[in-house]
């Protein structure tokens, strides 16, 4: 690369039939991808008719805009090579129009830095050059530098409508052989309306998303409201593929730092940015991001660095096994299931991080997108053991660690309440749910969603509460055998020693119409484990409840059960109950203690040891 400014730059700037001239039959042409795209040169070159203009392969990681026209690539004189499925080349692939070259991203640039991807041509937007003659690759990095070098003729479309950005995006202009001045304006991609469907699956995706993550955003409706939902969230870190308005808005909320990244600390890193001329604007010169080769951003190794990467992709289904159909076809950019796989990696190799698919219960036509079977749909993820979490706007599937029933019982809680019945019979069927599965139609509308908070406790004891799921059954098997005799009987008046499926299940899966039960988990979000239950069951007779707590030994002494009193009493209140009843033994003081703290009346009477309490709420 050039050391010194190059003054006669500007006797290189030809128009671009002149480029054209130097081309010959057979010539491999790099084009660079996304909003980077000269389209000048690939307009003119398209529009052409000159007679060397034969055979000529065009080299594009991903087309974007519509300067690539899809009717010339339909003559013998262009042939288009990619390396990503999505947007306009989708449905040319499929046609037969396009090829696809299968890679993964990171491994892009040594393919044509080794020369088995030849170039012979390139074509790349820049801004001007500031006084040191250097230019910006401006909002498209990818394999650009590798592609220059290789290149025996290299030009450069000048556009002072590109942002100046920073990072490993400074080119010589004397690394240009001829230079063209850009009479199109940057490729622009307007913020989409956002449906209300994908507003609620992004609050979903947001809650589990912990402070201090670095993210991974893409383009699309999902991404355009997670950054609404994340702008509470405290020193989030951005490791992208692609930049675009819906970061820059999260940035611009506080929300991100970038401190705890282990990978340009201090500063998000991306390989592309898409989006207004806005987003343009408040690029430029803008040292909070910095722009990468597709190596550095798409590697495994380099995104694990990252502690609490949290990788998002939204899918089109979901398997009851934990498989999942990605997006594709036009309007989608590069989801190929290899292509996952390098965020998926990076997630894995990351200290705390985290897979995250999203997708709506169901499609425009009404019909689930969560499904028994994924057999007869393309680009399936099959890496199941992959997958940490699934999301709907009916709540988030936890699937790590869990078996294929409790991964099935799981997606079948998120699915759409009308839905869930055919799946736990299909499931049933197919003998991933259990033939005497319990299921309470009724309660599948009346999950109550809007009572789960948290609360910290002595000691920053965070705890989260959420009203019980049937695929807590094996959790709550769990916390019951960590009772000792004591707690049990306490609890269930009697020694029992087992907890069987049929008597547990039975347990978990509640009517909410007469039955509110609420659990408490530790540990990280969207994960950890039970460590409390409180419930309060309505008397067949009248407008009063039964009421019963259990906290596990562990973490007993922390006022978790008065809260959790606290918290029966208000949702009684507002069920219109008069008041709750229970029946405590004379020697459990402290059960007695958190009734005395709830902050209501207690009428008690001893009998035989046992104390019948009556608690009216007035």
């Amino acid at each position: 690369m050039k050391t010194t400014p190059d003054i006669d730059w500007e006797k290189r700037i030809v128009v671009p039939e002149k480029v054209f001239a130097l081309i010959e039959p057979g010539m491999s042409i790099f084009i660079g991808a996304g909003a980077g795209e000269p389209r000048t040169l690939i307009k003119h070159l398209m529009a052409s008719d000159s007679h060397n203009l034969q055979d000529l392969e065009l080299i594009q990681l991903v087309s974007f805009g519509d300067a690539i026209s899809l009717e010339a690539l339909q003559s013998q004189r262009y042939r288009l090579k990619t390396f990503f499925s999505g947007w306009v080349a989708s449905e040319a692939i499929t046609a037969g129009r396009v090829d696809l070259i299968p890679s993964r991203p990171f491994m892009i640039p040594e393919l044509i830095k080794s020369g088995l991807v030849p170039i012979d041509v390139a074509f790349i937007q820049i801004t001007p050059p500031n006084e040191a003659g250097y230019c910006s690759l401006g909002v498209t990095v990818d394999t650009t530098r590798n592609a220059i070098e290789q290149a025996s003729l290299a030009v450069g479309e000048i556009n002072d409508q590109i942002p100046f950005t920073y990072g490993d995006t400074l080119v010589n202009i004397a690394d240009f052989d001829l230079l063209v001045h850009s009479t199109e304006p940057p490729l622009y991609f307007e913020c989409g309306t956002v449906a209300p469907v994908f507003d609620e699956i992004a609050a979903k995706v947001a809650s589990v998303i912990d402070d201090g993550s670095c993210i991974a955003f893409s383009m699309g409706p999902l991404f355009e409201a997670l950054s609404c939902h994340l702008a509470d969230k405290r020193h989030l870190g951005i490791h992208s593929l692609t930049f675009t308005d819906a970061l820059m808005k999260l940035v611009q909320s506080g929300a991100v730092t970038n401190r705890y990244k282990k990978t340009c600390l201090g500063k998000a890193s991306v390989s592309y940015a898409s989006g207004t001329p806005e987003l343009m604007a408040w690029l430029d010169r803008n040292p909070l991001v910095e722009f990468q080769s597709i190596d550095e951003i798409s590697n495994p190794l380099r995104i694990g660095r990252n502690p609490k990467f949290s990788a998002i992709f939204p899918v089109r289904k979901a398997e009851l096994s934990g498989r999942l159909a990605l997006t594709f076809g036009k309007g989608d950019v590069g989801a190929g299931p290899v292509q996952v796989m390098n965020l998926v990696n990076g997630a894995e190799l990351s200290p705390g991080g985290k897979t995250i698919f999203a997708l709506p219960s169901r499609n425009r036509k009404g019909e689930s997108n969560i499904l028994i079977s994924l057999n007869q749909f393309p680009d399936v993820f099959n890496m199941r053991e992959s997958v940490n979490m699934v999301a709907t706007e009916f709540g988030v599937a936890n699937l790590t660690g869990r078996t294929v029933r409790e991964r099935a019982q799981a997606l079948i809680e998120i699915a759409h309440p009308h839905d869930r019945k055919q799946l736990v019979e299909q499931a049933k069927a197919a003998n991933l749910l259990y033939r005497d599965q319990i299921f309470l139609a009724e309660s599948a509308h009346l999950y109550p969603d809007k009572i789960t908070t948290q609360k910290t406790f002595k000691e920053n004891c965070v705890v989260r509460f959420r009203a019980i799921k049937p695929s807590d059954e094996e959790a709550m098997r769990r916390l019951f055998y960590r009772f000792s005799d004591k707690s049990v009987y306490y609890r269930y008046f009697s020694p029992i020693k087992t907890m069987p499926h049929a008597k547990m299940q039975a347990y978990v899966n509640v009517d909410y119409r007469k039955v509110m039960s609420i659990v408490g988990l530790v540990g990280e979000t969207g994960e950890g484990r039970i460590i409390t239950e409180a419930r309060f069951a309505k008397h067949k007779s009248r407008p009063w409840a039964d009421v019963a707590f259990v906290v596990d030994e562990a973490w007993q002494g922390q006022s978790i059960a008065t809260y959790l009193c606290k918290m029966l009493i208000k949702l009684g209140k507002e069920k219109g109950l008069k008041g709750f009843t229970a029946d405590v033994l004379a020697s459990n003081k402290a059960m007695m203690k958190v009734f005395e703290k709830s902050g209501v009346m207690v009428k008690a009477t001893l009998e035989s040891g046992v104390y019948s309490l009556t608690i009216p709420f007035v």
